[in-house]
């Protein structure tokens, strides 16, 4: 069971992990022990998660995603198997938790009367500027 909010609280069903030896440091248990977590969390069928929460979790998830509709999350920073699975939940807990923040909707608004009239001047200046560059008609002939 794992807590994301008071309201959202994940069986132990929908998520699984797997164990698997690490590269880096640790030694030579790095050849023994099987540190790193594969932690799978099927997001689309978790029926504690509302159609817009999932929705901004594939966003938010990327690459991570699966075409099955399961988050897949790795780690093997630490040489502890404890350690890199709680680094692992607690990175799915975080993700969950910014995919329940509604965002804002952008309100349209319109360019007011003086905003145009500067944009106006500022284009009719620069016209000037560029119509000076020419050449006047004036021709030497040689």
């Amino acid at each position: 069971m794992l807590r994301i909010s008071d309201h959202i609280i994940l069986e132990d069903w929908e998520f699984s992990e797997q164990f698997t030896r690490a590269s880096g440091p640790g030694g030579q248990n790095v050849n023994k022990l099987a540190t790193a977590v594969e932690l799978r969390f099927e997001a689309e069928r978790s029926p504690h998660l509302s159609p817009h929460v999932k929705a901004r979790l594939k966003r938010i998830a990327g690459r991570k995603w699966t075409k099955e509709g399961a988050i897949v999350l790795q780690c093997d920073e630490t040489r502890h198997q404890a350690r890199n699975r709680d680094i692992v939940r607690a990175r799915l807990v975080e993700m969950i938790k910014q995919a329940l923040i509604v965002p804002k909707r952008r309100i349209a608004t319109r360019p007011t009367l003086a905003s145009k009239n500067r944009r106006i001047t500022a284009k009719k200046q620069r016209g000037l500027i560029k119509a000076n560059r020419k050449d006047k008609g004036i021709s030497e002939d040689i």
